[in-house]
């Protein structure tokens, strides 16, 4: 299949935007799962909570891995959200291994099989984990985040505008549950409704709310995740935007405004760090963050090359690979490692394979005639006019893109921007360089010379 060893890529996941007094903890199931059929990505849940208890949001995105609007949003919750009073929970990826290759299910519907699944499917494990997040008594209200074909209409106008669509809808199951906290949902899907009426980008985008009936009328909804809750007394929504809208930043910006008017009516007290706009949203899903490798590899993802290679990697495949975005992933075809946010593929590393390691905490840099300052391995210093790595005993140094005949340790030298190769950076722009250290022939790590004017 062409997937192994994913789910070494998500073991450890940063919240880069997270306050010190905002808890965060991520889910620590991901161990990679084998099954017949090769090894599985496993979702991360993120739980954010305030100071002072009130409700319990819990947000579920990627079910279906071709909806990017439903699992980036949940994403740009998990980075760039504070929660200062109440609980926001989130799991931005569930299905995590469709949302890579842009699959509704790789193995069928997963939002199908909330009533049963097979032992041997191999969703079963992320299945009966999220059924059983959903069911954890701190959890007042579920929502399941999608894009749908279309936009809902009340009655027949074509292909596109009609009852069957599911596009800009919030969906519920039934109208209430009784005597269940938040269990009047037919109300609180139409205040959540009239409030989105406000925001729309187009006219033609605006939200109803969809009652699918799901007992009397819909045997297929049965099997849904959001079924699933309400059969056990929790309330429970889908959010669909529609998958005829183009930008995603639209539709993430639908899926944020609709779960801020639910914290609102949970009591739940947020920040957030970016406006909540098309311009402030799509800033923010192009923030990739960086991606870390073995602990001495660090790459900045925005504006990252294509295609890098000669990245130094183990021989034997045991290779660490960290993001600190939640959609991070990466997946080994032949002899290539693709780098992956959600479903968009960010770059492909070309290994240079070492069999052995050695040990170099930190080495000392001077930069711009100043003296040297210590850096440790990963770690981006900055540089206006030129740089010097100060020697190491038997620790040769390489620059990439800077080469003299018949140098081969690089250390003691002024090395200025004017004497690097542009398309050996790390970087479109050009403006970021690697330094890679190495004893004999064992790798030791590097660090990157940012060029700032």
């Amino acid at each position: 299949m062409g997937i192994a060893r994913l789910a070494l890529c998500i073991c450890v996941v940063a919240c880069a935007a997270c306050g010190a007094d905002n808890t965060v903890q991520v889910w620590q199931g991901q161990e990679i799962d084998k099954h017949e059929t090769g090894e599985f990505l496993r979702f991360n849940l993120y739980k954010l909570n305030g100071a002072e208890k009130t409700s319990t949001l819990l947000v579920i995105g990627g079910v279906h891995g071709d909806e990017p609007g439903g699992y980036f949003a949940p994403a740009l919750l998990a980075t760039h959200y504070k929660i200062t009073k109440g609980a926001l929970w989130v799991v931005p990826n569930l299905n995590f291994e469709s949302i890579v290759l842009t699959r509704r299910g790789l193995y069928g519907d997963m939002n199908r099989k909330f009533a049963s699944v097979r032992a041997d499917d191999p969703d079963y494990l992320s299945v009966n984990t999220v059924k059983e997040i959903a069911l954890d008594p701190e959890v007042d209200l579920v929502m399941n985040l999608h894009d749908g074909h279309g936009f809902y209409r009340e009655r027949w106008e074509n292909t596109i505008f009609n009852p069957k669509a599911w596009g800009q809808t919030l969906v519920i199951d039934q109208k209430k549950l009784s005597d269940v906290k938040f269990g009047n949902m037919d109300e609180i899907a139409k205040r959540v409704v009239d409030k989105l009426s406000v925001h729309m980008a187009s006219d033609h985008h605006y939200f109803r709310v969809k009652n699918t009936e799901t007992r009397y009328k819909d045997e297929e909804m049965q099997r849904s995740l959001t079924y699933f809750a309400i059969t056990n007394l929790k309330p429970a929504f889908g959010q669909e935007t529609s998958k005829n809208i183009d930008a995603l930043a639209i539709k993430v910006e639908y899926h944020l405004r609709s779960i801020e008017e639910f914290m609102h009516i949970m009591g739940i007290e947020f920040e957030r760090d970016f406006e909540l706009s098309y311009e402030g949203v799509q800033q923010v899903l192009n923030d990739y963050g960086t991606l870390k490798i073995n602990d001495r590899i660090n790459f900045s993802l925005l504006d990252l090359r294509s295609i890098l290679r000669f990245v130094p990697l183990h021989a034997d495949g045991s290779d660490r690979f960290i993001f600190d975005h939640p959609l991070g992933a990466v997946k080994k075809i032949g002899d290539r490692y693709d780098v992956f946010i959600g479903n968009k593929r960010i770059s492909a590393l070309y290994p240079q394979a070492f069999d052995g390691d050695c040990t170099l905490p930190q080495v000392s840099v001077s930069i711009d005639d100043q003296n040297g300052s210590l850096f440790s391995m990963g770690e981006t210093f900055n540089v206006k006019k030129h740089f010097v790595i100060e020697p190491i005993d038997g620790i040769r140094a390489n620059v990439i893109g800077f080469s003299v005949d018949g140098v081969e340790n690089e250390t003691g030298m002024a090395i200025a921007k004017s004497r690097l190769i542009p398309r050996f950076s790390e970087n479109v722009r050009g403006s970021i360089y690697r330094v890679e250290f190495y004893k004999d022939n064992s790798f030791c790590g590097m660090i990157n010379a940012s060029f700032t004017k």
